[in-house]
């Protein structure tokens, strides 16, 4: 984006080597996902089969998508206007009227979600397109395209929130598909064409703190879940240590994500030449494995302080393993794409979450839990060991 900022524009105003903080009202929007992101985890622990995680997965796609679309608008808005201001309160109402809708989104509130969902969409690029100053004509051209393709997949949103079983999970699929396809052909348009790599410069700083919020957002939903879960519990031997090894997985999460990760990626996106593709690559796909997977630990973690003892079934063993799996995998691939190497101890931790799934059902939940938060410690323990005496790479060491 370019750092000029005409008179009555709602645009940031960019400064060379000066990062552009999170405002509070942006801060004050997220407090809505925190809500949508406790609805989905507890969707899938009442929902536990092939289906309902299916359906889990549609409506973690849908709720992600339209919090990132936002944080990428309002890196390019200024929050503090009056405007943007309302657009953000306009869109915390219609995020209410989603996150209250998930329980039942494929029953009767589908089409609740569904307009929800479609007017924060195709609402706030709208906005966007029409707070543009004339003179920006290749950001209107850029806001034009995105809005053709919300627009779109809207149509498809509520088509499928006014379909039943599997014909509304079919057009919402097709929904998703559309708007995660978008981005990688750069929204082309017939006549408009597709964007260009200026279109998606981005204040780099912003962008990566703004994930990095919602990765606090997930890990704080965790907590909640293990806090609310073990205070309703007799607290015995078995529940203290199950409780034990929530907190103990919970803060290696953080850990793995936060000690170096974070840090790195913020200084490489704001000193990168390509900013926007590397906040398409690294922050708005690669960062949802990793928020998905704190997501499924977090229902691992109620499930194992229900049921710390006895048999661990294919539920159990699935979430155990596979939330801080596919956290993991998420984490890799993104600290990949910000440092140009794989780090070979996420790929240990990958490795050794495989092999203990071979055996998984023939441990106790709470033996499983332990041995799973005690591979995520030592994969954060390991990182920080190896990275030491190792300079974080520069932007320029990297490609978006």
């Amino acid at each position: 984006m370019a750092v000029d900022n005409p008179r009555g524009a709602l645009f940031r105003v960019i400064e060379p080597n000066r990062h552009s903080r999170v405002t509070f009202v942006e801060l004050f929007f997220d407090l809505v996902f925190v809500y949508a992101v406790t609805q989905i985890s507890h969707y899938l622990i009442g929902h536990f089969s092939p289906l309902g995680a299916a359906q889990t997965a549609v409506l973690f796609l849908a709720v992600w998508w339209v919090w990132v679309y936002t944080a990428w608008v309002t890196n390019w808005l200024d929050p503090e206007k009056a405007l943007v201001r309302g657009l953000l309160f306009a869109l915390m109402l219609a995020g209410l009227v989603l996150s209250m809708s998930i329980p039942r989104a494929f029953e009767d509130r589908g089409l609740w979600f569904a307009m929800a969902y479609a007017a924060m969409q195709v609402g706030r690029t709208a906005f966007w397109l029409t707070a543009t100053p004339p003179q920006r004509s290749a950001v209107r051209r850029n806001a034009a395209r995105i809005l053709s393709w919300l627009s779109a997949s809207a149509v498809l949103w509520l088509l499928g929130g006014l379909a039943e079983g599997p014909a509304r999970m079919g057009l919402w699929g097709a929904a998703l598909t559309l708007e995660y396809v978008s981005p990688a052909v750069r929204f082309w348009v017939p006549g408009l064409g597709a964007s260009t790599v200026e279109d998606w410069m981005v204040e780099g700083g912003h962008m990566a703190e703004r994930c990095a919020l919602f990765i606090i957002i997930a890990l704080g939903e965790s907590i909640v879940v293990t806090g609310a879960t073990f205070a309703e519990l007799d607290w015995t031997g078995a529940n203290i240590a199950a409780f034990a090894s929530a907190f103990i997985g919970t803060v290696a999460m953080w850990a793995v994500y936060f000690n170096r990760g974070a840090e790195a990626g913020s200084e490489v996106i704001s000193q990168s030449a390509q900013s926007g593709l590397m906040a398409r690559s690294a922050y708005t796909y690669l960062h949802m494995p990793i928020v998905a997977g704190i997501i499924v630990s977090a229902v691992s973690d109620e499930i194992v302080l229900k049921h710390p003892l006895g048999h661990t079934d294919l539920n159990t063993a699935a979430t155990t393993i596979g939330g801080p799996f596919v956290f993991l995998l998420g984490t890799i691939l993104f600290k990949f794409n910000i440092r140009g190497f794989l780090q070979l101890s996420h790929g240990a931790g990958l490795l050794a979450l495989i092999g203990l799934g071979w055996f998984a059902t023939e441990l106790s939940p709470l033996v499983l839990s332990a041995l799973t938060s005690a591979l995520l410690a030592i994969v954060a323990l390991w990182e920080t060991l190896s990275l030491r005496s190792k300079p974080e790479p520069h932007a320029s060491a990297t490609s978006a």
